[in-house]
């Protein structure tokens, strides 16, 4: 039968995949729409198994928020080159899975990847057709949730990084310093909310290269101890994010400042995504 431009636009709109790719999968099942889709499937998968091994370290990043703002979701999409990255139908199919995750709210990577895009693909089974369309490696390699009183996103210029912070307030002042501590997430990459949240083993690895340090430096054993325990507490501040110097005041920390904001406000949970 004849193919038609509508046919094959309308098949393009479906899948993304290109308007040659389209024309010739409809031409190989002689009009069927269906079939076409299959073949474009098939065409991922084979496109996928070929560049299994192959690095993906570009894509996008995005975090979004609920439009309650109880609830933020990031997570990133990887790819091959910054080609397809700042492509805006990949951006925008990106976009798709967020949207998803916000609705779905699923626990996990798997739980999302599981979860239908549409009525007839999972998300993973979307994102292996894309690796046909794209023509290259797909990996949803980041998927993070917080729940909070008050969750704000921040997106990086250049989408390659991005951050959720959780605060345990609502109120509009609690916004905007949320917004502020988002970016000092993004800027100063902490490991965790407070030191109690520093694994044991990393102490343990502080500990000893403090007290190696001043070994070298010539101080006695006893002494290096204390100095170790030192640079430790240092570590924390530095490490730590209500303990880290408020990146646009240093005279405070982001407790004092999120304090000074409003009395109690504190962070209680944050996320933050990068392309590794």
């Amino acid at each position: 039968m004849a193919i038609t431009a509508a046919d094959v636009n309308n098949l393009r709109k479906q899948t993304g995949a290109g308007m040659m790719d389209c024309k010739n999968a409809l031409v190989e099942t002689n009009g069927d729409f269906e079939a076409a889709v299959d073949v474009l499937r098939k065409k991922g998968q084979k496109v996928a198994a070929k560049r299994g091994e192959n690095e993906a370290k570009e894509g996008v990043v995005f975090a979004q928020a609920t439009s309650d703002g109880k609830t933020g979701v990031v997570l990133a999409l990887n790819c091959e080159t910054d080609f397809v990255a700042k492509n805006d139908d990949f951006r925008n199919f990106v976009q798709s899975i967020v949207d998803i995750a916000i609705t779905k709210l699923p626990a996990n990577t798997e739980a999302l990847l599981n979860e239908a895009y549409n009525d007839k693909l999972t998300v993973s089974e979307k994102i292996t057709e894309q690796v046909g369309v794209v023509g290259e490696k797909l990996d949803l390699s980041s998927f993070e949730v917080v729940k909070a009183e008050k969750v704000v996103a921040y997106n990086h210029p250049g989408n390659q990084l991005a951050t959720l912070v959780g605060l345990n307030s609502g109120t509009d002042v609690a916004d905007d310093a949320g917004k502020q501590v988002a970016m000092q997430v993004a800027a100063m990459n902490p490991l965790s909310l407070s030191k109690e949240g520093i694994d044991e083993n990393t102490i343990a690895r502080e500990l000893e290269i403090g007290k190696e340090l001043a070994i070298q430096e010539g101080k006695p054993a006893e002494m290096a101890e204390k100095i170790a325990h030192g640079r430790l507490n240092k570590f924390f501040k530095e490490n730590t994010l209500l303990s880290q110097e408020f990146v646009r005041d240093n005279k405070l920390s982001v407790e004092q400042f999120l304090n000074n904001t409003e009395s109690g406000l504190t962070v209680v949970d944050f996320k933050r995504v990068a392309l590794s």
